[in-house]
């Protein structure tokens, strides 16, 4: 696979959060190959005492991905997955689809005629591959001037790969939660973390900014292929005057840097708007860099979604799909 958010042992991780079971679909031709992974969940309503179910991309980015295809085939391709995906929908009793796609493989693309496609917002990396230094050239001065002052200040790191105890971690990583007071979503439990390490140990990377010999702050990251993907992170209340953050993205860079990786992935906002705060803080370590985030959804049975709309009196709700905004 191209990276590690289409790998199946990646949305294992994530069945239990959504409540149901990661599958892959593979459309195979003379045109070509397309795989795309999903989670099937069970629609809490019946109709006519049937039930139905609906995809969605497990937590992060994903979609359908042409794996391989023949030279002027692709639209051939995409059109015979369209067709196959559609009956195995049909079969399945699925009734929508959300899809967050991958702003770096930017697959989307090759989907505009299947989904219902929007560019919801931008997502940020760090170029490692194009610069030299990247923390002089990718990261923005005031960025810089914050790390070089944690640095001074005594604010030392350390990284671990493929670590096989990441408890330490949970804990800052929940305190951070809950100083932000995050969503129970964001709450991920003792199972994930032990199957990150049981599926994924040779793919994690466990960031520690330390002070005066005392963990302040962790970050847990998946390296897969040529990219390194910040995934979560978290930093005591008490030495947030320290930036310690700043040091675990600048450690991150160095250490790709030297390893030979191309690109780190911070992702992206909150929310679409151009002054979203968790952007902007992302966006003062890849000032060169940044991708466009697509989501894609799809009606696969309009009778059925149209009485779920009925049912749930959600019918005109921007919520996709409508029946679960409630």
């Amino acid at each position: 696979m191209k990276d590690i958010y289409f790998e199946k042992d990646y949305g294992k991780l994530y069945e239990k959060m959504e409540d149901g079971k990661v599958e892959v679909f593979e459309s195979v031709s003379s045109a070509g190959k397309i795989a795309h992974m999903f989670i099937k969940r069970k629609i809490p309503y019946l109709i006519d005492n049937r039930t139905y179910f609906d995809l969605t991309t497990p937590y992060g980015y994903g979609g359908p991905l042409i794996m391989e295809y023949e030279q002027g085939k692709k639209d051939e391709l995409v059109e015979n997955f369209r067709q196959d995906f559609e009956k195995y929908c049909f079969n399945n009793d699925i009734v929508s689809e959300f899809v967050r796609f991958h702003p770096i493989e930017k697959n989307a693309m090759d989907f505009q005629t299947l989904y219902k496609i929007e560019q919801i917002r931008k997502t940020v990396g760090t170029n490692l591959k194009e610069y030299d230094d990247p923390f002089q050239s990718e990261f923005s001065r005031s960025c810089r001037k914050n790390v070089r002052k944690a640095l001074r200040k005594g604010v030392s790191y350390k990284i671990t790969e493929r670590p096989t105890d990441v408890s330490e971690f949970k804990k800052i990583y929940y305190s951070t939660m809950d100083r932000n007071n995050a969503e129970e979503y964001y709450y991920f439990g003792d199972s994930y973390f032990e199957k990150c390490v049981e599926l994924f140990q040779d793919n994690l990377l466990l960031v520690e900014a330390y002070y005066e010999e005392q963990t302040i702050a962790m970050g847990l990251y998946f390296i897969y292929n040529e990219n390194i993907h910040i995934h979560l992170s978290g930093t005591l209340s008490e030495f947030l005057y320290l930036s310690p953050a700043y040091i675990l993205r600048y450690a991150v860079t160095e250490w790709g840097k030297e390893n030979g990786y191309e690109l780190i992935h911070h992702g992206g906002g909150r929310s679409n708007q151009p002054d979203d705060g968790l952007y902007l803080f992302k966006k003062q370590f890849g000032k060169n860099t940044e991708f466009d985030f697509y989501i894609g959804k799809k009606i696969w049975n309009e009778e059925i979604y149209k009485s779920l709309c009925e049912i749930t009196d959600t019918i005109g709700n921007d919520y996709f799909p409508s029946y679960r905004s409630k």
